[in-house]
């Protein structure tokens, strides 16, 4: 078996034991790594599958973020498979460049996308990639997480801290390695940040492997953990819905909710069908929905909730990203291909064999 194939195994393997996560662009388009040139680097032929329902929307990996551009488009990054892209007729994959693990996606004030990789950060500026990595001052390779703040300064999470970028050059900001010894099961980076947020005050948020959720006002760090009333320390996401309250999706101990002075945690003895919480994420009616690791979805409507899960429809219980698209279908992103809800029903597009192996 291929060491690339092996890889993937394993990292499926972690999203069941763990919860989890450069080339040529379907145009032709030549990838650039910053600061070195062009690569060369054999292309892989992309696939675009005609119209249709049953083969446009069926990607190989788990599918870790999806993100919709201005254009409408929807964006699937995934692990072992790159990055797909819908533009409602067909899907197009971008998988030369040297990263087939993707955890993140952000957009920036010019248009350009990011990239959050197993090889670094990447910018498309809709024809070429540009690189980033720990050559050009990036803090790890290892990227999870991507922010452009309300200045235009981006921010990664990586798995050795947070690190932030003026456009210039690259600066890392020190939080704590937090003590991850009592749990084996859990990804083995104490300094590793899983998502980055940046809420309607200006304050920017980090969550944390095991050492709760910083909040940063751009001068200094408070940290947020158990003592103070956050669920669990291991906080995969943060979200803040329109009423402007905060939420935090734990790995062991379901979601808080933070009104600014307090917090408010629900767990399954409350309806959430997981304590393992990915994504939180509110749709246009005000529901929130809740992606679980092993329960499916949930959503909750401020009063109670309704879970949905393979019998409902959805091709996976391991859910970990969500969207809405233009119309207000949803889409989720589980551990074997993609769902799109329309309100009433499901229509699920299993994944592919994984590529290559």
């Amino acid at each position: 078996m291929k060491k690339h194939c092996i890889t993937r195994h394993i990292f499926s393997l972690m999203f069941l034991f763990i919860g989890l996560h450069a080339g040529i662009s379907q145009d032709g388009a030549n990838v650039t790594q910053a600061g070195t040139g062009n690569i060369n680097i054999m292309p892989r032929l992309p696939e675009i599958y005609p119209p249709g329902v049953d083969t446009s929307l069926q990607i190989s990996g788990y599918v870790r973020r999806i993100f919709r551009d201005k254009a409408g488009h929807l964006w699937f990054a995934t692990y072992g498979r790159g990055i797909g892209r819908y533009d409602g007729k067909s899907m197009s994959y971008f998988t030369g460049f040297e990263a087939d693990i993707v955890r993140d996606i952000a957009t920036d004030k010019s248009g350009n996308l990011w990239f959050a990789t197993n090889a670094g950060a990447f910018r498309y500026d809709g024809k070429s990639f540009n690189q980033y990595t720990v050559a050009e001052g990036l803090g790890s390779d290892e990227v999870w997480s991507i922010l452009e703040d309300n200045a235009g300064d981006i921010w990664f999470g990586t798995d050795n801290g947070v690190c932030h970028y003026d456009g210039k050059k690259f600066s890392v900001l020190p939080i704590p390695a937090a003590d991850i010894s009592g749990f084996p099961s859990v990804y083995p980076a104490p300094k590793l940040v899983n998502s980055i947020f940046q809420d309607k005050s200006g304050n920017l948020w980090f969550a944390s492997n095991g050492g709760g959720v910083y909040r940063y006002d751009g001068k200094s760090f408070i940290a947020f953990t158990e003592k103070d009333g956050l669920c669990n320390n291991f906080v995969l996401s943060v979200f803040e819905d329109n009423t402007g309250n905060l939420w935090f999706a734990t790995q062991f101990g379901g979601v808080s909710r933070y009104d600014g002075k307090s917090f408010t945690t629900f767990t399954e003895k409350d309806g959430l069908n997981s304590n393992f919480v990915w994504t939180v994420f509110e749709d246009n009616t005000g529901n929130l929905w809740f992606a679980t690791a092993g329960g499916g979805v949930c959503r909750y409507n401020g009063t109670s909730f309704t879970s949905f899960t393979v019998a409902d429809g959805l091709p996976s219980n391991y859910i970990q990203s969500i969207m809405e698209d233009e119309e207000g279908n949803l889409w989720f992103g589980t551990s074997d291909g993609i769902a799109r809800f329309d309100g009433k029903s499901f229509v699920s597009f299993p994944k592919k064999g994984r590529a290559g192996c």
